[in-house]
């Protein structure tokens, strides 16, 4: 049966009990009973959580993963991480994205990620040459979306230029290569794929590989109401050669020249202003923060504080994919804070239309309006005509034993490291059952075949 009886499910009101759930063939959830009798023969959980939507990820970076953690001679940072980037990108195979892409899925759906934003820039061949099929690579992700059941949103990338001042770009950029006219191209290419489980926007790059007019013939050519990334303000160094350009900010930058709305996610957006902060909050784009990556970059710490406080909306991504785990992401967001601010429960919400004094419960609803948003998708509640995605808990879990509905998400995300994802329903699809992904052993192989392929690559 399409259905799901849960004793406690979290919805867009807060925690409901004797919630039963109901969906079609489609994957979209038809209805939402609040204290209703369980059914004979309906599938039974304790506790019930929309699935969590994960707006920025380069899926090839998975192959990464502890490979960049080896001091050089001078200071590390991004700019001698993104070293390794540049040589794994240069050999990589469209058979191999789709291996590592699935292989990332399927951990973000096992800890509880149901949607993703795919901010896709591995466009043309090894030697800058485009490929046959203008969507090549972006078709390999939607394969490797389609195969696990994760939900897409993929985000072709606009790359032109090497830095501020539409500078040429380098030979180890070669495969990022995209004019608007080729991001087009590969949008409209990808037009057959949309539908409910996969929706396609576009990214500016940065204002560094692309100017401010590409950035506006872009926004104006999208279709409507799809959804626009960019990375923006991630370093200082980014800050600063903005302000040598420009005599702006970043932020303030974009801000100034382009009409940033709700359609907008903004990726990093670490180094901020008041200013800036305030601009962000009112446009109603989305910050999309992605702590652990920021952290092992060793990029800085977003002001959370103050864009909560002026109402700014929010989202969460695994962007390099250290972790692909949302508890994770969400604790580090929160901790960071903590020894930024030197005090505790810095995540909380005082304002009348959304008080929430509990950190969890924020947290996780917080990104899941701000992901969905971003994702440009019907998700991130349990509502009528919402997507069927969920997470059921381990009810059994010591963790979880006897607590009240008020302290399961803080439990969830503040206590231990066991994965408390038992199964997940996305699109209306069980893919994680026991713990275990229904076709991991399967994506484990392709994978591992495809990282011994690149193996000599990281020596």
């Amino acid at each position: 049966m399409r259905a799901l009886f849960a004793r406690h499910a979290l919805l867009p009101d807060g925690w409901r009990h004797d919630v039963l759930l109901e969906w079609d063939a489609h994957g979209d959830l038809t209805r939402v009973d609040v204290q209703a009798a369980a059914p004979l023969g309906v599938a039974r959980a304790v506790y019930v959580l929309p699935g969590m939507v994960n707006l920025h990820s380069h899926a090839f970076q998975r192959a990464l993963g502890g490979l960049t953690e080896r001091a050089g001679e001078g200071p590390d940072s991004f700019w001698t991480w993104r070293d390794l980037m540049y040589r794994f990108a240069a050999r990589i195979t469209p058979e191999q994205i789709e291996a590592i892409a699935a292989q990332l899925f399927v951990e973000c759906l096992r800890h509880g990620y149901t949607s993703l934003c795919e901010f896709h820039y591995l466009q043309r061949g090894p030697d800058g040459e485009a490929y046959a099929r203008p969507a090549e690579t972006a078709e390999r992700v939607a394969s490797a979306g389609q195969a696990t059941g994760m939900g897409l949103t993929l985000l072709p990338v606009l790359y032109s230029h090497a830095g501020f001042g539409e500078q040429p770009l380098r030979s180890e950029q070669r495969r990022f290569r995209t004019g608007v006219d080729d991001v087009m191209r590969i949008v409209e290419a990808l037009q057959p794929l949309r539908g409910g489980q996969l929706e396609v926007g576009a990214a500016p790059h940065s204002l560094r590989a692309a100017s401010i007019a590409q950035v506006r013939e872009l926004a104006a050519g999208l279709p409507s109401g799809r959804p626009l990334h960019i990375h923006i303000a991630e370093q200082m160094p980014e800050v600063e050669q903005s302000i040598a350009f420009s005599g702006r900010r970043p932020v303030e930058y974009l801000m100034e020249q382009v009409a940033v709305d709700e359609r907008w996610c903004l990726v990093h957006a670490t180094h901020l202003d008041a200013a800036e902060v305030a601009a962000i909050a009112r446009s109603g784009a989305v910050a999309g923060l992605c702590p652990t990556t920021e952290a092992n970059l060793g990029d800085g710490l977003f002001p959370l504080q103050a864009f909560i406080e002026l109402g700014g909306r929010f989202g969460i991504g695994s962007d390099s994919h250290v972790s692909q785990s949302p508890v994770e992401e969400l604790r580090w967001l929160e901790y960071g804070q903590r020894l930024l601010h030197q005090r505790r429960n810095i995540a909380v919400s005082s304002q009348p239309a959304r008080q929430q004094r509990d950190v969890g419960q924020y947290l996780w609803q917080t990104a899941l309006r701000g992901g969905a948003q971003a994702a440009g998708r019907k998700v991130g509640a349990l509502a009528e005509g919402q997507r069927a995605d969920l997470l059921v808990l381990d009810g059994d879990h010591p963790n979880l034993d006897g607590v009240l509905d008020e302290d399961v998400l803080g439990r969830f995300l503040f206590c231990g490291n066991d994965n408390l994802v038992r199964d997940v329903l996305c699109g209306g699809r069980w893919v994680v059952q026991g713990g275990r992904h229904v076709v991991q052993d399967a994506v484990t192989q392709r994978y591992r075949q495809a990282m011994n392929e690149l193996r000599e690559v990281s020596q």
